[in-house]
């Protein structure tokens, strides 16, 4: 008993040791913001271990089989292999769902039962940790799951028949899909889902091999993508080409010399010219009919090997003015993804940002804060990043707006509060200050709940109008004022007071020599079925121009397609005094009908609980995404571009 009795006070004194001794470490800790593991851009995992100067490379030669180019494999080389800490930089976990993009071209008379296009492997241990496997007429995917090694296998597979093929394989849960020259995809569904804790820790990516010399790729290997994510067969698919459809193709291999229309291989009398790619154990060979009158004429480069490497050539002019056209022709760009660029962590929860330009001094982002310490920043753009620049008090600030009155540049915020409790709210507009390179306050104006601002010229006059949501005793029909600039008096005065019920959002807009202001109007007291209106100017004021029905509308976004004018609106949900509120509903677009002047339903869209839409072009592409916020049970939505 004395001896147990001795031990609880020694068990303890080690604890409280143990204790002390760990207090102080607790000082130093910092808080990391959190960040997702999966957010990876696609990844050309091709690209990441073939040279981009034209230096050859051990075991790896280029091949032109078939009109294309791609790449094989001699030796399972180091230079062949990369970390996987390269591509998983968060955290050391394969993505859940993910797919892969490959182009290959296999020999039925070469190929071995088992072939590796690429493979994750643990080096310690020499672990199989994913894999992707080829045979005559199968592909497998090899994994090691909770359970030990776990394989997808897709039988009656053509590809071993000497031609080029597209494949797009895709993981999500117990689903897996493999989608062959842009053809009816082939599904799998497993018992147990794709692991979602597959951990990467201590693993090299492998192209063309499994490490070893058993499993080494036997074809010809021109593209090999890797995308976090679902189905990217949508991204490639259809295609003039879906035996050869282009995700993400090394620049070595993308470009082709042209050969002329009539043979693969043409004689000239004094013998063959050869057109040689230097570098990487080349065999690329073409050849062209010369004549002498053209030896002078034409002088192609065409090696993507060093400046001292480089042979010239000369051709037919047919073949020239090919190859010319095509060296200066350039494919069109294409929105492929938009990457997480810079990371903003705000003292608050933002409400807006605005984007601007004051002319010699750089681009700015006005940040709206809900919380009324420290206020509202103005970040500024430098050294390739928004640093904070300048921090202005708000009041639960909805918005900014920046405008310009001839040379002088604005940016009015709408504050929701007053500045204490029993206090009037007042929305304040800012002058930029050359002198002291920042915004000084400029004007305050009375404003109720006001939720956004909206700046225009009509005839070479400014106008400034804001809308008010609530007024002081609870009533949501109320007011909204559009203010007029008095060059005069270097102030915004009161023009016109438009009723307004809850509004959200103004949009204002031009037609030809005709203005347009679109007011979304959300909740009249008692529902969210109310009217918007379209407002017109004539005579110096707008005028009712067109009444639309709408559930909660947040925003209204005008754009044009060619000579096609169109409203998006975003409803946000449909509560009535009876019934359960809605909030996955329809959300249209109109477009403007010419003959009967009226602004008509074009597309109904599922959103849920819109908040914006935004309208953009890529080229002679045009999109447009909507911002989702709640579907009645869940925050967590995906919000979407369409095209």
């Amino acid at each position: 008993m004395e001896g147990q009795h001795n031990l609880v006070p020694s068990s303890w004194l080690l604890a409280l040791q143990l204790f002390l001794l760990l207090l102080p470490r607790t000082k130093s800790v910092t808080v990391v913001p959190w960040k997702p593991c999966t957010d990876l851009r696609p990844v050309d995992l091709l690209s990441r271990v073939l040279p981009h100067n034209g230096e050859a490379l051990s075991g790896v030669r280029m091949v032109q089989e078939g009109g294309a180019r791609g790449v094989q494999f001699f030796s399972p080389t180091q230079a062949l292999t990369f970390p996987s800490s390269q591509l998983f930089i968060n955290c050391p976990l394969f993505p859940a769902e993910f797919s892969i993009v490959a182009t290959v071209k296999v020999s039925h008379t070469r190929m071995k039962k088992n072939e590796y296009l690429f493979a994750v492997v643990k080096e310690d241990v020499d672990q199989l940790l994913l894999g992707m496997r080829f045979s005559k007429e199968k592909v497998h995917l090899i994994y090691q799951g909770s359970m030990g090694r776990e394989r997808l296998s897709f039988k009656r597979i053509h590809l071993a028949d000497n031609r080029w093929h597209s494949m797009v394989l895709s993981i999500s849960g117990h689903h897996a899909t493999l989608t062959l020259d842009c053809g009816i995809p082939l599904e799998l569904v497993h018992k147990q889902p794709f692991p979602s804790d597959l951990s990467t820790d201590g693993s090299r990516f492998h192209i063309g091999s499994r490490r070893k010399w058993k499993g080494l790729f036997s074809g010809l290997l021109r593209q090999l993508v890797l995308l976090a994510g679902s189905d990217a067969t949508p991204r490639v698919c259809p295609s003039f080409k879906p035996s050869l459809v282009e995700f993400s193709i090394p620049t070595i291999l993308s470009n082709l010399p042209v050969k002329s229309q009539l043979n693969d291989v043409l004689l000239p009398p004094y013998g063959p010219l050869k057109l040689h790619q230097v570098g990487w154990g080349a065999s690329v060979h073409s050849h062209f009919q010369i004549s002498p009158e053209m030896f002078k004429r034409v002088q192609v480069w065409a090696s993507a090997g060093p400046l001292k490497d480089i042979h010239r050539c000369v051709m037919s002019a047919e073949v020239s003015a090919a190859l010319f056209n095509a060296i200066q022709s350039t494919e069109k760009d294409r929105l492929d993804y938009v990457d997480d660029y810079q990371d903003l962590y705000t003292t608050s929860e933002t409400l807006d940002i605005e984007l601007f330009q004051i002319p010699s001094v750089g681009l700015f982002a006005a940040m709206a804060h809900r919380a009324n310490k420290p206020g509202s920043a103005i970040y500024r753009w430098n050294h390739g990043q928004f640093q904070l620049y300048q921090n202005i008090s708000t009041f639960k600030a909805q918005a900014w707006k920046q405008f310009t009155i001839g040379r002088k540049m604005f940016l009015a915020v709408s504050n929701s509060v007053g500045p204490a409790d029993g206090e009037r709210e007042l929305s304040v507009i800012y002058r930029w200050s050359n002198k002291r390179l920042k915004f000084v306050r400029y004007q305050t104006l009375e404003t109720h709940s006001a939720r956004d601002w909206e700046a225009f010229h009509i005839n070479n006059e400014a106008y400034l109008m804001f809308l008010s949501s609530l007024s002081e005793n609870g009533n949501h029909n109320i007011d909204s004022v559009v203010y007029k600039w008095n060059p005069g008096t270097k102030t915004f005065e009161v023009n016109q007071t438009i009723s307004t019920s809850g509004a959200y959002d103004w949009e204002f807009f031009t037609v030809g020599p005709y203005h347009f202001l679109a007011v979304a109007n959300a909740f009249d007291g008692t529902s969210t079925q109310t009217d918007s209106s379209i407002y017109i100017w004539l005579g110096g004021a707008f005028q009712l121009y067109q009444t639309i029905r709408t559930f909660g509308a947040t925003d209204w976004e005008m754009f044009q397609i060619g000579n096609r004018v169109f409203l998006a609106l975003a409803n946000g949900h449909m509560l009535c005094e009876r019934g359960p509120s809605l909030y996955t509903i329809n959300s249209t677009i109109y477009e403007l009908d010419m003959t009967t002047k009226m602004f008509l339903k074009f597309q109904d869209i599922v959103t849920y609980s819109a908040v914006d839409w935004e309208f953009f072009s890529v080229g002679d592409e045009h999109f447009l995404v909507v911002a989702n916020s709640y579907d009645g049970s869940s925050y967590s939505l995906n919000s979407v571009i369409y095209r």
